[in-house]
């Protein structure tokens, strides 16, 4: 059952790009050269195979590999056996993240494959197992309107209105798919042409889709505001930057309106990244943001409410964030150094 808090988490991780280490914890290889995903289910450690195909590419090679993909790859066209661990798999990932306070389940299979029917069927399966364990809503996750339509069509309205991530003024010919289907949506502040630079930037492009989106006959509660999240290893004044866009996009639609922007991007560069992250969702929410595209294992009310920035590494991440650690560099050392 769901356990969701006031946070509003996009639980992020059912996504074809997530990548496990070969030489992790989650990958095991057996005296006779085969490998497996390992997983856990009611308590009990549980192994989904990787097929040889998936060995042999150049992923695994360079030590990775794309687990949720593998779990649909088995569950598609795997053994009896293999398509049974295969949905174990993905079902043991939904059951997580809703445990873990999720508010909908986003999935994501654009990088399944190259062709688009095998897309579609993934789509389809993926949203029926999570839905034999999930009773939250899904968000359906991609840049293909064919692929986004097979989602939708494939959810269950009893669960809540699923949500639709994302469309933007690049994307606009997704309103109506979306409107057809009755569901919340992700307003990214993509422009019609490039993407957003500074704060005025994306204030711009968002109340324009807004009032689209208004137009097409969504409500302000059905709208989930995504001012578009740089990483701060590329400008540190991308953190600062997000915070005053919620605070003046809050000023802007009152309570009414919600956010999901994806807060992880934030810390791409950076060692201890849930550090990073779980400091920026706190001055984010802070700022007026009342939710996020996250994994609900790292990002949920109670972790939230318990950062101390009297602790070294929250202190540091919080410098960071506000534009006051050049490079990174302060929080970079006392990682490497084991002072955070």
């Amino acid at each position: 059952m769901s356990t969701k808090g006031s946070f509003i988490i996009v639980g992020e991780n059912i996504h074809c790009t997530r990548i496990r280490l070969t030489s992790g914890k989650y990958v095991e290889t057996a005296a006779d050269g085969s490998s497996a995903l390992l997983f856990e289910e009611d308590g009990t450690l549980a192994r989904l195979p990787v097929p040889e195909s998936i060995v042999q590419q150049d992923n695994w090679k360079s030590g990775k590999v794309r687990h949720v993909a593998v779990a649909l790859h088995q569950g598609l066209y795997g053994t009896d056996s293999e398509k049974d661990a295969g949905r174990r798999y993905v079902q043991s990932m939904a059951r997580e993240q809703q445990a873990g306070g999720a508010w909908f389940l986003d999935l994501n299979v654009d990088e399944f494959s190259t062709d688009r029917a095998a897309k579609i069927k993934a789509m389809q399966w993926s949203a029926e197992v999570i839905q034999q364990v999930a009773d939250i809503p899904l968000s359906i996750d991609s840049s293909d309107p064919e692929i986004l339509e097979a989602g939708l069509a494939a959810c269950d309205p009893s669960r809540g209105k699923p949500m639709v991530n994302s469309v933007s003024l690049e994307r606009a010919a997704f309103i109506p798919i979306a409107a057809k289907a009755d569901t919340c949506i992700i307003a990214g502040a993509t422009g019609q042409q490039r993407m957003p630079e500074g704060v005025e930037d994306r204030l711009a492009n968002t109340e324009q889709l807004v009032e689209q989106l208004l137009s097409a006959g969504f409500a302000l509660p059905d709208i989930y505001l995504d001012p578009l999240v740089y990483p701060a290893s590329v400008d540190v004044a991308n953190a600062r930057l997000i915070i005053d866009a919620i605070s003046a996009l809050r000023q802007r639609y009152g309570t009414e309106i919600h956010f999901a922007p994806g807060l992880s991007n934030i810390s791409y560069g950076f060692p201890k990244r849930s550090v990073i992250n779980q400091v920026f969702a706190r001055m984010c929410r802070d700022a007026g943001c009342d939710g996020g595209i996250v994994d609900p294992a790292q990002i949920n009310d109670a972790v939230l409410d318990s950062i101390d920035y009297s602790v070294e590494r929250y202190r540091l991440a919080r410098e960071l964030l506000l534009g006051n650690d050049e490079f990174g560099m302060e929080y970079i050392t006392a990682i490497k150094e084991g002072k955070a």
